[in-house]
Order: C-alpha cells, then sequence, then structure tokens
C-alpha cells in the first residue's frame, strides 16, 4: 500500500485493535481471525455491539464455511482466506473504499 491517502496502523493483538481503532477511527479495520488476548471475532463483535459500522475485512488460516458464516454474521463485509494475495487484498480494500 503506497497509496499516500493511505495510513495502515498495526496492533499486535486484539485489545490493542480495539484501542487504536477507538483512537484512530479508520475507514476500514483488517483483522486476522486468529490475534492473541482478543480474537477477530471478538473484536468485530465489540465493533458491531458498540455501534461501529465500520467495514470489516476478516483475514484468517482458518477457512471453514462456520468461520466465514460467523464472520458474515458478526458484519464483516468480506472474509480473506490465507494464504493470500498482497495485490488481491489492496485491490480489494481500494474497492471498498471506493478508491
Amino acid at each position: 500500500m503506497n497509496d499516500p491517502k493511505l495510513e495502515v496502523i498495526q496492533a499486535s493483538d486484539g485489545e490493542e485493535a480495539w484501542r487504536l481503532a477507538q483512537e484512530h477511527l479508520p475507514d476500514l479495520v483488517v483483522l486476522d481471525v486468529m490475534m492473541p488476548v482478543l480474537d477477530g471475532f471478538g473484536m468485530l463483535e465489540r465493533k458491531r455491539e458498540s455501534g461501529d459500522a465500520t467495514p470489516v475485512v476478516m483475514l484468517s488460516a482458518k477457512s471453514e464455511q462456520a468461520d466465514i458464516d460467523r464472520a458474515t454474521a458478526l458484519g464483516a463485509v468480506e472474509f480473506v482466506s490465507k494464504p493470500f494475495d498482497l495485490d488481491r487484498l489492496v485491490a480489494l480494500i481500494e474497492t471498498i473504499l471506493g478508491d
């Protein structure tokens, strides 16, 4: 993502991701399902329960249909299975953001 309009903020775990999302109010969030402390599902659930409708893309090596269904039910706009192509992920993000 070398687009000067995009800023990437990284977190090492779900609690940090939650705090940073509250602080920075991102236009889009990419969550890994298997994060320490608070997993991606928990983070997404917390966002939605707080009324936050920010688009969320879930990433995971867990690509069982149940995981995809859970992410969708919690409000994820996309579910990307690992391994993934970075260029495709960037294109997906740009599409969601309307760039």
